[in-house]
C-alpha cells in the first residue's frame, strides 16, 4: 500500500484522468474538445500541485517518486496518441516525444540500479511545461495555426535538447560516481 497524502492522492487523480481524457477526445461528442482541454489543463495541474505540496509538507513517498513521473507519462503519451488517431497531430511528432520519455525512464532505472539518482533539471521542467501548453493547444485550437505548428515544433525541439541533456548529464554522473568508488577502495 501506498501513504495516503494530499500529493500521492492527487498523482492516482491524474492517472484516473488520464481514460477520461481519451474518452473525450474520442468520443465524437459535441463538447469533447473542451472536455478534453478542461481535463488535461486539470490534469497537469495536478502535475505541478502535487510535487510542490510533496516538498513543501515534507511528503515525499517511495509511491510518489515512481507513480509520479508514471502518471506525467501515461497524460502525455495517451494526449499524443488520441491526437494522432485524430489527425490533428503528426505521428512522428509523437513519436520522437514518446521515444524521449521512454529512453530517458529506461536510462533513469539503469542509473539507479548503479546507486546514481539524478533529479529532473530546469531543462527537463522546461520541456514538460512546452509538451503541456502544446498537447493544450492542439486539444483547444483546431485548424492548426502558425503560432500552434511553432509551439509544437518548439515543444518538439526542447524534447529532444533536455534527453540529449539527460543522456550526457547522467554519463557524467556515472563516470563521477565510477571515480568516487575507485578512489574509496
Amino acid at each position: 500500500m501506498f501513504a495516503l497524502n494530499l500529493p500521492n492522492l492527487l498523482t492516482v487523480a491524474r492517472i484516473m484522468l488520464v481514460p477520461v481524457l481519451v474518452v473525450a477526445l474520442l468520443g465524437n461528442t459535441p463538447s469533447g474538445d473542451v472536455l478534453a482541454a478542461i481535463v488535461f489543463a486539470l490534469a497537469s495541474l495536478t502535475d505541478f500541485v502535487d510535487g510542490y505540496l510533496a516538498r513543501a509538507r515534507d511528503s515525499i513517498t517511495t509511491f510518489g517518486k515512481l507513480m509520479d513521473p508514471l502518471a506525467d507519462k501515461l497524460l502525455i503519451v495517451a494526449a499524443l496518441i488520441s491526437l494522432v488517431s485524430l489527425n490533428r497531430l503528426a505521428a512522428w511528432v509523437a513519436m520522437v516525444i514518446i521515444t524521449r520519455e521512454l529512453a530517458v525512464t529506461v536510462l533513469r532505472l539503469g542509473a539507479t540500479q548503479a546507486g546514481v539518482v539524478m533529479g529532473a533539471s530546469m531543462f527537463g521542467k522546461v520541456k514538460t511545461c512546452l509538451q503541456i501548453a502544446a498537447i493544450l493547444a492542439v486539444i483547444a485550437v483546431h485548424g492548426q495555426p502558425l503560432w500552434v505548428s511553432l509551439l509544437v515544433y518548439l515543444a518538439v525541439l526542447v524534447t529532444v535538447l533536455s534527453g540529449l541533456d539527460y543522456f550526457f548529464g547522467l554519463r557524467r554522473h556515472m563516470q563521477q560516481a565510477q571515480t568516487e568508488g575507485a578512489g574509496g577502495i
